[in-house]
């Protein structure tokens, strides 16, 4: 306990952050920052559904061994109402204050639980829920109207909540993800850690995303370049990332007649370092919560062309931090990439704009103030 706590004779807030694993992601990586960032003024503990992923070294080193309330397949089952009692009284014996949850199948645990242990409880909202069907949307919206607070973490997420879900615009704050700049640059100067394909100097796009749903669009991405091919213009693309649709990704390359300048390089540990050598980067995809694929382009100097969905026109501002176009309309990225080609110096300005603005509003000092405000506010009525 800190001193002038001592003196106020206000003990820390006791704080489970509570997500569905540690596996590599954005929302996992967020929830590392956290743990790191937020002061002294804090119980931390940690909780998940499933005690496992690559990350869980990190929150080891943290000083963090998380509680697990597995659901062990499915939802519509017994086992689930236990993990409810369970972590209601696990909630109890530590005396928990509040509870942050992360995503969907944590919230089904979480919120019910929480409300029976007497602990406030904020939602953490992160997409469209555009992968959700009706009735798992549904139960989401009601989980998320019991909440006391719901954190969005782009404004048309809050959006969609208080026009589709109708949450009181009062009880939803925005706070953008945020990025650790020194550490980023830090995995740049670390290097590559597998070689690139050799493109003979020729300019190269950058595309993160995974590849197991047809939401990231990574067909628009081939038809644009193969119509700027068509035109005259060479443009290589490195693809990072893997999943079920890669091989009908590749087999779509070779029949477009791109497949010499298309390379698949699968998950890759070292994306600040490939960022660092691609001229722009691209994110086509038809719905998007705050994507940190984008923010990493931004990082690296990169103008990104962007579709205008979910929180990429938070981050892209079209022709100051890069452009933005409409989804699925792959004549309209092949026109950008063009865009960007023929002006080397506004690119570049658009990619400095971009770096600036990550470090002005995107920074890990401004994600934990922001929270750590909201706790307050929410727990105990204090703060701002």
């Amino acid at each position: 306990m800190r001193r002038e706590e001592v003196r106020m004779g206000r003990e820390p807030l006791r704080l489970v952050q509570f997500t569905r694993s540690f596996h590599i992601g954005g929302t996992e990586v967020q929830v590392l920052e956290l743990l790191r960032g937020l002061p002294p003024s804090y119980r931390l503990q940690v909780s998940v559904l499933e005690d496992a992923g690559p990350l869980m070294g990190s929150l080891w080193k943290l000083g963090h061994a998380p509680e697990a309330f597995p659901l062990k397949g499915s939802v519509a089952q017994p086992n689930t109402l236990y993990q409810v009692y369970r972590m209601a009284r696990w909630l109890k014996a530590h005396r928990v204050e509040l509870v942050h949850v992360h995503d969907f199948y944590s919230t089904l645990i979480a919120v019910p639980a929480a409300k029976l242990a007497g602990a406030k409880v904020i939602v953490g909202r992160l997409d469209l829920s555009h992968w959700q069907g009706r009735a798992r949307r549904a139960v989401h919206a009601r989980l998320t109207g019991m909440a006391d607070h719901v954190i969005a973490n782009a404004e048309a997420i809050r959006g969609m909540l208080v026009r589709e879900e109708g949450l009181p615009a009062s009880r939803v704050s925005v706070i953008h993800n945020g990025l650790d700049l020194n550490r980023f640059d830090a995995r740049v100067r670390e290097g590559l850690k597998d070689p690139l394909p050799d493109t003979g100097g020729a300019p190269v796009v950058v595309h993160v995303a995974n590849m197991n749903h047809p939401v990231k669009r990574q067909e628009d991405l081939l038809l644009a370049l193969a119509m700027l091919r068509h035109g005259g213009t060479r443009l290589h693309a490195y693809l990072v990332g893997d999943g079920p649709r890669r091989p009908e990704l590749e087999k779509l390359a070779a029949e477009l007649g791109v497949a010499d300048t298309v390379h698949f390089l699968r998950h890759r540990t070292d994306v600040p370092a490939i960022c660092a050598r691609a001229t722009f980067g691209v994110l086509c995809s038809t719905a998007e919560g705050m994507s940190n694929a984008v923010m990493e382009g931004m990082a690296s100097g990169l103008p990104m062309v962007v579709t205008r969905v979910g929180g990429n026109t938070d981050l892209v501002r079209d022709g100051e931090r890069g452009l933005v176009v409409s989804p699925e309309q792959p004549a309209q990225l092949a026109q950008a990439f063009g865009q960007i080609l023929s002006n080397t110096e506004k690119s570049r300005e658009m990619g400095r704009a971009a770096r600036d603005f990550v470090a002005r509003e995107l920074s890990l000092e401004k994600l934990v103030r922001l929270h750590d405000a909201l706790y307050q506010r929410v727990a105990r009525g204090t703060g701002t």
